[in-house]
């Protein structure tokens, strides 16, 4: 055990990074839900922090390296990958959007493997396609991805013809096969386990991935399909990750989700998934909600907020040259109605077209170009003037509960908080998930928080904001 796990004790067996907020907290929630003392920073935590909250099973930080340049990106992962193997963790994952959306020269999940790969010991980098609760698919690794149809009902459709992922401003998703998608990142020799590999037993199946990993490849892609894959698969990291660690896995929640099935294969008790919830209450007060989300998933919820006074925010005004003075008045329209006790939800104009991300609407300097240096251009500078407004108004008005929809949005508005971390509360919906803020300041520690990426929720999502949501007999895992 090395110095630092030492004076904690046991060390957190698991750790994750995620590349977004919003997919951060969900990752959050299936290990909470699976009975494992987790918590999120924004930031890797210190020994001090660390001690103040005793033993914790896993422990996540919460980034923004889907939206930043390679030459950032390395720089936040090494500081990453650095503290979680001080702890001694077993698995180190890098939460990928379900989808995952990725480019070269943005949020690049090669540049991932490749930096978190000198943190890890075990031979088997895995990456994991797919998330079943969320309707994400990998089959002969091929991402398929469920959104809805013209009727309203939701269709499976390769991501490469995916109507929002494919057309994505900034990472369209324009190769399905992810082997392909990756290796024009820089992961040049990745072996694949498919789905039909699932059906040997467990001997069979770790043979099966000697076999690949005898080939030296750079990682192994698994299929995924239904939760018995990642029952399966679950087992195949505990067994690595026993024999070397850390291990570095990479893909949406369905990493957590393997990685719990894993741990209740390894306990006599059992994890009783879901069991420790409870049902998300009414909100005590008026709820705010900002929506910088452009998706159309978000769109019909904002459509469907019926009990909200809605507040357009223009984007042009938000980053123009007045934007100071315009946010000022916003804040003043916003905070009126929640000091009077009026659910209050502002949203970025629909009719604002060119988004450079599926959050943002930018500036004509802003179109994710990179620079000769290779840094990016700025991408999120109405994200910023989001933040700044949510900084505002919590300055204004104390709220006991609120939501930001939007991965960009999300990350930089909570980043902006004079806050330390998350920890998980309730479920909301699939992919949704109500979180507790941390804080040192007294009126910002214990506020209820949801951050919810663009595609994610039931049209009804901000209505159960507000009145709760009553758990059922079996949330999604």
């Amino acid at each position: 055990m090395n110095e630092r796990s030492a004076v904690h004790g046991e060390a957190p067996a698991y750790a994750f990074y995620g590349d977004d907020f919003t997919g951060a907290t969900d990752t959050l929630a299936h290990l909470a839900r699976a009975g494992l003392r987790t918590m999120l920073f924004f930031v890797p935590p210190s020994d001090e922090r660390l001690a103040t909250l005793g033993r914790l099973d896993a422990l996540g930080v919460a980034g923004a390296a889907r939206t930043l340049a390679p030459r950032p990106q390395q720089q936040e992962l090494a500081r990453v990958g650095a503290a979680f193997a001080a702890l001694g963790v077993r698995v180190i994952h890098y939460k990928v959007c379900s989808t995952f959306d990725s480019a070269p020269h943005t949020g690049s999940i090669g540049v991932a493997i490749r930096t978190l790969r000198d943190y890890c010991a075990s031979e088997l980098v895995a990456i994991v396609g797919g998330q079943p609760n969320l309707r994400r698919y990998c089959a002969f690794g091929q991402l398929f991805a469920a959104a809805g149809g013209d009727d309203g009902q939701p269709r499976i459709y390769r991501i490469d013809r995916h109507p929002t992922m494919s057309r994505h401003p900034v990472t369209p998703m324009n190769e399905a096969d992810l082997r392909v998608h990756l290796q024009r990142q820089g992961v040049e020799r990745i072996e694949l386990i498919d789905w039909r590999d699932y059906a040997l037993d467990d001997a069979g199946l770790l043979d099966e991935v000697r076999r690949k990993l005898a080939a030296k490849p750079t990682a192994l892609l698994f299929d995924v399909l239904d939760d018995t894959h990642l029952q399966a698969l679950g087992k195949v990291i505990a067994h690595y990750a026993e024999r070397s660690a850390p291990l570095l896995a990479v893909g949406a929640s369905s990493v957590a989700q393997a990685y719990a099935f894993a741990c209740a294969a390894g306990r006599t008790e059992g994890v009783r998934e879901n069991e420790a919830s409870v049902p998300l209450a009414r909100a005590r007060g008026p709820v705010f909600v900002l929506a910088g989300s452009l998706s159309p998933l978000t769109e019909v919820q904002i459509e469907a907020a019926h009990s909200y006074l809605r507040i357009e925010l223009d984007p042009r005004q938000m980053i123009g040259a007045h934007a100071r003075a315009y946010i000022v008045g916003r804040v003043e329209a916003i905070a009126g109605p929640l000091r009077a006790g009026r659910n209050v939800l502002a949203f970025t104009a629909r009719r604002v077209a060119n988004a450079t991300s599926t959050d943002c609407v930018p500036n004509e300097n802003e179109k994710g170009t990179t620079h000769a240096d290779g840094e990016a251009a700025p991408q999120s500078t109405l994200a910023q003037a989001c933040a700044q407004l949510l900084q505002q108004v919590l300055n204004a008005v104390r709220l006991q509960r609120i939501g930001i929809a939007g991965g960009d949005t999300s990350s930089l508005a909570v980043r902006a908080l004079d806050a330390w971390g998350l920890s998980y509360l309730a479920p909301l919906s699939s992919g949704v998930t109500m979180c507790r803020l941390h804080s040192d300041r007294v009126e910002l520690d214990g506020m209820e928080i949801m951050l919810k990426g663009g595609q994610m929720g039931d049209a009804d999502l901000f209505e159960k904001l507000i009145n709760g949501e009553m758990l059922r007999s079996r949330v999604d895992a």
